[in-house]
């Protein structure tokens, strides 16, 4: 007769395994069952879009900052980047990480979506390890490995607009023309884009748990947090201007080192290599004074001038309009926008809002009578749409009737909450077409909608439809 074993006495071959892999990794049990597990939020694009985007903006980008261009430190930053970029989390998009020094003395680094990463000069110079200026590194990378950039393009699209219009935008396929609806025509515009209180802490656990699968010290995250903030002596370094400082931010990496189990066995804080390379750059000439990168804190747009009262044309297979001749167009398809330079602020939650312009797209409404839907009934599902997207907003009138193109159309006025605080007017117009509900927002601050009343009421008297 067979002795019953008792369980947990002897690993299994699995578990034998898995434990094996772990001690070859020098990664505990404990740490990986402990580690805090974060993924991307809610986003439009996909990775791919993530690196097509990085690729066409990032040698925009260093065409207008002052890049170091030294091969030798580039190599170097990306001999260490590379070497944390290899552990990653699993099923991780293979992104085409490149790291590159600019040539500015602020200690501050930004990085574009789908791998695009960039140090300052003084972020090498101001660390004391390199496992300091990896954490700086790990950072930057976990913030395109969470896809921060685009997820903040994709909240502060679903907030400025119906959820219906997302879906009509997708189905454009143009990445380029959704971010030319939110005022996003080039990388210094991507660049603007700020983080949230949430994606700064995101970055910083996910870099300290890349620090620690890497081998480095991931307490060195928080030194040089601490010692940058005591540098700084009262006014907040650049970094933590283009980074909002999450709260207890420091106590919040030493928690995740805590559940990591500490610092990994024989784990490093510095090399030969940094140190060499510390010491070469700041015997190079110095760095240029302007600013290389304009602060991320001071990404609110400036209050746009009212419209001039000359009129451009617009014309395309669905619609042809006039819009005021100091405005853009943007968009393609179904979903166009029509703004002022300036129409887009910060919100106050680190996301991107339209406060001032014009959006016009077409909306699909449920129909399942087999009957044609009435206008009425199409425009309160849009309202429904619109409502549950922007949860501030209220019906201040509707189904007023009017006529929009020679056609019966419907009028209703909401508020909403305003991006520049306060509370906004949108005035809604909608009509019948063969291919769905055709409708314009007209979007201005309360207190300012009667300088931009006779630039709405243009655009919509001027709407036709081609037959």
């Amino acid at each position: 007769m067979k002795t019953k074993r008792h369980a947990g006495k002897r690993p299994t071959p699995v578990a034998s395994l898995i434990l094996a892999v772990a001690l070859v990794l020098g990664i505990s049990a404990t740490a990986v069952a402990d580690r805090t597990h974060l993924k991307p939020g809610f986003n439009m694009f996909s990775p791919q879009q993530d690196i097509e985007l990085g690729k066409k903006y990032s040698s925009e980008v260093e065409h207008q900052i002052p890049m170091l261009n030294d091969p030798k430190v580039d190599n170097y930053l990306n001999q260490l980047g590379h070497r944390l970029d290899a552990h990653l989390p699993p099923g991780t998009p293979a992104y085409p990480f490149q790291y590159k020094c600019v040539n500015d003395m602020a200690i501050n680094a930004f990085a574009l979506p789908g791998g695009f990463i960039y140090i300052n000069r003084g972020v090498i110079e101001a660390a004391d390890t390199e496992a300091q200026l990896a954490g700086v590194m790990a950072h930057e990378t976990s913030h395109v490995v969470l896809r921060h950039s685009t997820n903040q393009v994709s909240k502060a699209y679903a907030w400025q607009a119906p959820l219906s219009v997302l879906g009509g935008a997708l189905g454009s396929g143009s990445i380029v023309g959704v971010l030319a609806q939110m005022g996003i025509s080039s990388g210094m515009n991507m660049l603007f884009l700020k983080y949230s209180r949430t994606d700064e802490s995101q970055a910083d656990i996910l870099g300290t748990q890349i620090l620690y699968d890497t081998g480095y010290d991931p307490r060195a995250m928080a030194q040089f947090f601490e010692k940058i903030q005591a540098e700084s002596k009262g006014n907040p370094a650049e970094f933590f201007s283009d980074h909002p400082n999450p709260d207890h931010r420091i106590e919040r990496v030493d928690e995740e080192v805590q559940k990591l189990g500490g610092p990994p066995p024989g784990y490093k804080s510095d090399s030969p290599e940094f140190e060499q390379i510390k010491h070469y750059v700041h015997s190079l000439p110095p760095a240029p004074k302007q600013k290389a990168v304009p602060s991320k804190g001071n990404s609110e747009s400036t209050q746009p001038a009212p419209p001039s009262g000359g009129y451009l044309n617009f014309q395309s297979s669905d619609v042809q309009l006039r819009y005021p001749d100091t405005w853009s167009n943007y968009g393609q398809g179904s979903t166009l926008a029509f703004a002022p330079q300036g129409a887009l602020v910060d919100d106050g939650h680190g996301n991107t809002a339209l406060a001032y312009g014009v959006i016009v797209s077409t909306f699909e409404p449920h129909n399942d009578s087999g009957s044609a839907i009435s206008l009425g009934a199409a425009t309160d599902q849009l309202l429904q749409n619109m409502l549950h997207s922007n949860p501030q907003m209220r019906v201040v009138r509707q189904h007023e009737s009017m006529q929009l193109g020679g056609q019966a159309a419907l009028s209703a006025l909401l508020s909403n909450d305003s991006p520049k605080g306060g509370r906004e007017s949108d005035w809604l117009v909608t009509t019948l077409r063969p291919n769905g509900l055709f409708y314009i927002v007209c979007v201005a601050p309360q207190d300012e909608y009667n300088s931009y009343k006779q630039a709405f009421q243009t655009l919509i008297d001027s709407t036709r439809f081609p037959q």
